[in-house]
């Protein structure tokens, strides 16, 4: 018996087998029934005893077969997903960019940082993941993520070294349905004192310059509810049910994803986003890419724009 296994020959047991009998497995290989009987019997050395015996005309496997077969079907079925994990692994010229996105950061202002990395030479397999600050800070600091984007520079103190990199600041709009346009555009802001808002959460950095702001103004509206998720809340705001905020520089895709119209502007209420990165200087193509947009005509207008009392 013969202690190296010649897989060419336990590949053409393993067809035959599968298919039933001699014949028909030499119609799949293309092969002639001889030099597939062959290398069975060259098989059978080298085990050291028969995988067929004889039944009449048919061919019907041993225990010894049956045994090999078993082992056989394995091999060749992991064979075939391997080739199939290789055949989906993304190609070497293909660019990953992991991207984690705090969940307060709007989604249609997230689409359009990403954008000039989408539009790149190279092949871009992007990878987003929501979530908590901290949390996204962590898996960026063991690399499982390239980036963050957040709307407050990282904070001092932290365990994590990473660098804020600012991506734009700009002032905020305020959205409801046509019913709410109508009664309170004329007066704003002053107009919003006891009005229904839709508010994110008072950890947020948005939150307190907003708090700040209705403070400054003597304005107490009337607080219909409160979200981690900038998304969620543009929903409800999309029903009805409340005014909300958001950034100038989207306000036009707000008005056509939510089907809602501006009450008023403010630039006293500034909102910042930032990428995060471990590095000072940015190397990432994509990365690049992105902040260079973002600081040139990505946005044409930022702060002082727009100001509408």
């Amino acid at each position: 018996m013969s202690s190296l296994l010649n897989y060419h020959h336990l590949y053409f047991f393993w067809v035959v087998m599968n298919t039933g009998t001699i014949k028909d497995a030499s119609i799949r290989l293309n092969l002639a029934k001889s030099t597939i009987s062959a290398q069975l019997s060259s098989l059978e050395k080298t085990i050291g005893g028969k995988l067929f015996k004889r039944v009449g005309r048919n061919l019907e496997p041993t225990d010894l077969g049956h045994m090999v077969y078993g082992y056989a079907d394995k091999i060749f079925t992991i064979g075939q997903e391997m080739l199939n994990c290789v055949h989906n692994m993304p190609s070497k010229k293909q660019l990953s960019l992991k991207v984690g996105i705090v969940d307060v950061v709007p989604k249609l202002l997230t689409r359009k940082f990403l954008f000039p990395a989408m539009k790149l030479s190279e092949d871009i397999r992007l990878v987003c993941q929501e979530g908590k600050e901290d949390s996204l800070l962590s898996e960026l600091s063991v690399h499982n993520l390239d980036v963050v984007f957040t709307d407050a520079p990282i904070r001092s103190g932290l365990s994590v070294k990473a660098y804020s990199h600012l991506l734009i600041e700009c002032g905020v709009s305020f959205f409801g349905k046509k019913e709410f346009v109508a009664s309170l555009k004329e007066r704003f802001p002053y107009s919003l004192d006891r009005a229904p808002m839709l508010l994110p959460m008072t950890n947020t950095a948005l939150r307190g310059r907003l708090d700040q702001w209705f403070e400054k103004l003597n304005i107490l509206p009337q607080i219909i509810g409160e979200f981690d998720d900038s998304a969620l809340l543009k929903v409800f705001g999309q029903c009805g049910d409340g005014i909300f905020v958001g950034p100038q520089v989207i306000e036009k895709e707000i008005q056509q994803q939510y089907e809602v119209q501006i009450i008023g502007r403010s630039n006293e209420i500034i909102e910042r986003f930032y990428a995060i990165s471990i590095e000072r200087i940015i190397k990432h193509p994509a990365i690049v890419a992105i902040t260079k947009a973002a600081k040139q005509d990505l946005f044409a207008f930022g702060v002082g724009d727009q100001l509408s009392y």
